[in-house]
């Protein structure tokens, strides 16, 4: 019986929490200005290392759906999206780094005042694929990493804007070697920093 009272309670809530017009499930895509951490330099026969701290930021872009459960003034929303970044490292005439990823961030909010709210959640990361320019570069350490959001949004009817701030936290690297200088390797941490914008719309 209580076990019953549980689930009749729990099913309650379900539907009283989709019943709120601002739940939903809709479409997201923007842009990323991203960050990659250091990246090492190591020579054969040299047991000195070149740093280079951090990478420049470039444009990238992400794309994807999710989903939002709203409580009153609260409101869980995760999220599926793949996202393109590009960073760049001045070594050997610039060097680009690229990387492809599936994000699913899982993010808790609340409503400010108005159409204004804020949130901050996990995202979980998974690599697909990474490119650093004119050197051959291994997968990886970590195929799945952690990472957090934190940023704040508008609403505007079906129209979502936000800003946010993710930071990878999981370290991770992956090692290289020059394609056509033998004697040159090294690692770079693909971590990310970027600052993201995003538009949504509610379908």
């Amino acid at each position: 019986m209580k076990n019953s009272l549980l689930v009749a309670a729990f099913a309650m809530f379900s539907i009283a929490a989709f019943s709120q017009s601002d739940s939903g499930f809709g479409i997201k895509a923007g842009l990323n200005y991203n960050q990659n951490g250091d990246l090492t330099i190591e020579s054969v026969g040299n047991a000195a290392e070149d740093i280079i701290k951090g990478s420049e930021g470039k444009v990238g872009y992400h794309v994807g759906v999710f989903g939002k459960l709203a409580f009153s003034r609260f409101y869980l929303r995760p999220e599926l999206v793949y996202t393109k970044t590009q960073s760049a490292y001045n070594f050997e005439g610039g060097t680009k780094y690229d990387i492809s990823r599936l994000d699913l961030p899982v993010l808790l909010g609340v409503r400010i005042i108005g159409p204004l709210h804020v949130f901050a959640g996990p995202a979980f990361q998974y690599m697909l694929s990474n490119d650093l320019e004119n050197f051959n570069i291994n997968d990886a350490e970590k195929d799945f990493t952690v990472g957090l959001h934190i940023g704040a949004g508008i609403d505007l009817g079906r129209l979502g804007l936000d800003v946010r701030y993710e930071r990878g936290l999981s370290e991770n690297e992956a090692q290289f070697v020059g394609e056509n200088v033998t004697d040159i390797s090294g690692r770079v941490d693909s971590r990310p920093s970027q600052v993201i914008f995003a538009v949504s719309l509610k379908l």
